[in-house]
């Protein structure tokens, strides 16, 4: 985002792309895309209120959807109250109007395939969800869709693990693909809520793409890949 009228300061962030409307961040991992009820300043939207008036009266500072804390990659945030909820209604509908591409780094030597399955959230208080099958009681609400392409395998001396290309089909869920993909086995590097082997770089998941409206942006990709 330029330094003008708006912002105060250019915000300490890489803009992907920018529209009249809105704009996409390359968040870096292991920073929270939304403040956090303990006051944590290591967040985006923390950023972005610091830096730019326009979106200060917002909600999360004009963010349209959250990537998780260890998650990099491709952020949007729309500069009008109008703009977020058009945007937010597209992410939560099974449009071609907003497409999220990730590349993750999977345990074992996996294949190409892809999932529908039921995401629901735990008792209060765990972090994680639980996944099962889809099955005529399943609520429509709670469906998460993936497909999956290996890229390419990533062999180190005691392990063994597959870049994998995955596509959002239709609206996301919490931890969609960490914990879908560990539900088929395949949990990720250095995702150890889902059973992934420990890494210094935590959770191996990227947002390398998203299409918005017509408009497709790319995140560099990180130094694991």
């Amino acid at each position: 985002m330029t330094n003008d009228d708006a912002c105060a300061s250019p915000i300490d962030l890489r803009v992907l792309h920018e529209t009249e409307h809105w704009f996409v961040l390359d968040k870096p991992a292991r920073m929270h895309s939304v403040s956090q009820r303990h006051g944590s300043s290591n967040s985006v939207e923390t950023r972005l209120r610091d830096r730019c008036r326009e979106l200060r009266s917002l909600p999360e500072a004009g963010i349209v959807h959250r990537l998780d804390f260890e998650t990099s990659g491709c952020l949007l945030v729309a500069k009008d109250e109008a703009t977020r909820s058009r945007l937010r209604e597209s992410f939560g509908a099974r449009s071609a109007s907003i497409v999220k591409q990730y590349l993750a780094l999977a345990s074992g030597e996996c294949v190409s395939g892809e999932f529908a399955l039921s995401f629901t959230s735990r008792h209060k208080g765990s972090q994680k969800v639980t996944v099962s099958a889809c099955s005529v009681a399943v609520r429509d609400a709670s469906i998460g869709r993936c497909r999956w392409s290996r890229l390419e395998r990533a062999s180190g001396a005691n392990d063994l693990h597959t870049l994998l290309e995955v596509d959002l089909l239709g609206p996301g869920r919490r931890h969609q693909i960490r914990a879908g993909l560990a539900h088929l086995a395949m949990p990720l590097l250095g995702d150890v809520l889902y059973g992934g082997e420990p890494h210094a770089d935590g959770v191996h998941l990227h947002a390398s793409k998203l299409t918005v409206e017509g408009v497709r942006v790319s995140a560099p990709p990180p130094r694991w890949c």
